[in-house]
């Protein structure tokens, strides 16, 4: 019978010295079109943890885990998962739901070599941080693309959201979602709720479909969205997250959501960055993402669009997703095709 290979301890270097992290099943392959083991993995965090833990620092953060590799179905860890060191610190956020919970909140390097440990490929933070978890200091719009659609139709798009968030007074700051899509997101003050920055995020993502009608839509419901690219602006709701800059994506080729700057994403492909290809480029050109936290803006304009589509247009709320509790405003959650027909109109 064999023997299991012993851990092995990993020296992590942090603000309050040196940490040991233990390393399991370090020749076990997670990502087997590749070859590409767990202790790989953990060494790419090790290599990123720098400017990943820019992103993550102080931030409520989902895991999505994978215990045994790619080929698996994940699952999220919403709680800090039992068994955590004791430097691992944590976050209460509040669900739609109104239960509360202690989220991971990670503050040091150790924390993310340990979590690439349990399994986890990506990083999912909340957009807020810990000292003020009802309030988001960062602004996300996730594009899309449907089928019949690819990443060269997201670019486009981006082009066109790149045009709107400047007229809206935001920076935006682009990344690979690591497969087709592309996220861009953006510092704001920590002034406004969730709902005023999901309004801001339909405002902004209406007037993106507006300019290309061909290449970008709004809809929520699949069945009118056409091979368009869709501005999901329901990962602006509480409790919906996205796959963090440096992330390590559940995708055979080990694929990594990379920041790239506007220059450089109409030459880039997801393909581009995967575990073993990103160490080096961090290495050679630094972090594009660097300047994120000194770019800090607000969601006047954008809510001030809001209004006007409110007043103008019909109602500007749009639909949340189905397991959210009913919101004010909020439109049926019915897709069109099975809408049933009012009274009056099936007399008619």
């Amino acid at each position: 019978m064999a023997t299991k290979p012993a851990p092995v301890l990993l020296t992590v270097p942090g603000p309050h010295g040196d940490r040991e992290v233990r390393l399991t099943s370090a020749d076990r392959v997670v990502f087997p079109a590749r070859g590409i083991t767990k202790g790989e993995v953990v060494e790419y965090y090790r290599s990123v943890a720098d400017p990943l833990l820019g992103v993550l620092r102080e931030r409520p953060t989902n895991l999505k885990r994978y215990s045994h590799g790619v080929d698996e179905e994940p699952f999220y860890s919403k709680r800090l998962p039992k068994g955590a060191p004791e430097y691992v610190e944590t976050a209460e956020v509040t669900f739609p739901s109104g239960r509360k919970a202690q989220s991971l909140c990670p503050t040091e390097p150790a924390v993310i070599v340990w979590a690439a440990n349990m399994g986890t490929f990506d990083f999912h933070p909340w957009p807020v941080r810990r000292a003020d978890p009802d309030h988001p200091d960062e602004l996300r719009i996730d594009l899309d693309p449907q089928p019949g659609t690819d990443f060269a139709d997201a670019k486009r798009v981006a082009a066109v959201l790149h045009e709107v968030l400047d007229e809206a007074g935001l920076v935006g700051w682009p990344k690979t979602s690591g497969g087709r899509g592309i996220h861009v997101f953006c510092r704001i003050r920590p002034e406004w709720d969730f709902i005023d920055v999901r309004h801001a995020v339909i405002a902004i993502a209406r007037r993106v479909a507006d300019r290309a009608p061909d290449d970008a839509t709004v809809a929520w419901w699949k069945e009118e969205r056409g091979e368009r690219v869709f501005l999901d602006f329901n990962q602006a709701a509480r409790d919906r997250t996205v796959a963090s800059a440096w992330s390590v994506r559940g995708r055979p080729r080990a694929t990594v959501s990379m920041p790239v700057t506007w220059e450089t994403l109409p030459d880039v492909e997801p393909e581009d960055f995967d575990v073993r290809t990103v160490p080096g480029l961090l290495a050679e050109r630094g972090d594009p993402h660097a300047g994120m936290d000194a770019a800090v803006g607000g969601l006047e304009a954008a809510l001030e669009w809001y209004a006007a589509d409110d007043r103008d247009r019909g109602p500007a709320e749009m639909p949340y997703p189905p397991d959210y509790p009913k919101m004010p405003g909020e439109p049926m959650r019915v897709q069109p095709s099975r809408a049933r027909n009012k009274p009056d109109d099936a007399a008619s």
